[in-house]
């Protein structure tokens, strides 16, 4: 009799350590990996709101500068504002920072394939970080608006001159920042798992 009590405690034991055991590599609330490898990364109304916001605006903000310097300025004037910046009014065939001046046509084709490329993927991992729309819409936003110059004009208008560097507008400055902000945000999103993990696995450690 004892020794068949002894049998049915081990066998309980036994059976309580197998319901609390946890696999290496699993996690008590294991909901949530799952919630989030299903989870769309799809853009949303919100995000598509969000970038078509920034990228009106730049182009906005980018058009009205070409119009004000193309009105007040001559072609080759300039005007000393601060230190080495001053508007000098010159016109661009090529891309950013005057570089490739004759490939206009080439230009126009690359920054169409370019745009409609960020458009494909905004639509399929917008909702991957927040700060997508805010990136794809200075990048779409200074693309469009350098890109309809070229096809209205054969050329676009520069103004921001330092002396060291090559004229740009406004729309060079803002696909600049948003590539910028784009790695920016993808590191940023990729160091956030990697935290969670760690934390994770810390305090599952008995």
């Amino acid at each position: 009799m004892h020794r068949l009590q002894t049998e049915r405690g081990t066998r309980l034991a036994k059976s309580r350590r197998s319901e609390t055991e946890i696999r290496v590599g699993s996690a008590t609330n294991g909901v949530v990996p799952q919630w989030g490898a299903g989870r769309s990364l799809a853009a949303g109304v919100w995000q598509w709101l969000g970038l078509a916001a920034v990228a009106g605006a730049a182009v906005a903000a980018d058009q009205v500068t070409k119009w004000i310097v193309s009105s007040s300025l001559s072609l080759g004037e300039s005007v000393d504002v601060v230190g080495p910046l001053s508007i000098h009014h010159v016109q661009n065939s090529g891309i950013a920072f005057g570089l490739f001046p004759t490939a206009t046509a080439a230009v126009i084709v690359l920054t169409g394939v370019a745009v409609t490329w960020m458009l494909v993927f905004f639509a399929r991992s917008g909702g991957r970080h927040p700060i997508l729309p805010v990136a794809l819409g200075l990048l779409l936003g200074g693309s469009v608006s350098n890109l309809a110059d070229r096809v209205r004009l054969g050329h676009v208008t520069d103004f921001l001159d330092f002396r060291f560097w090559p004229a740009f507008n406004l729309a060079d400055s803002f696909i600049v920042a948003g590539v910028a902000v784009l790695i920016g945000g993808l590191l940023l999103a990729d160091r956030e798992p990697r935290r969670a993990r760690t934390i994770n696995v810390s305090t599952n450690r008995p």
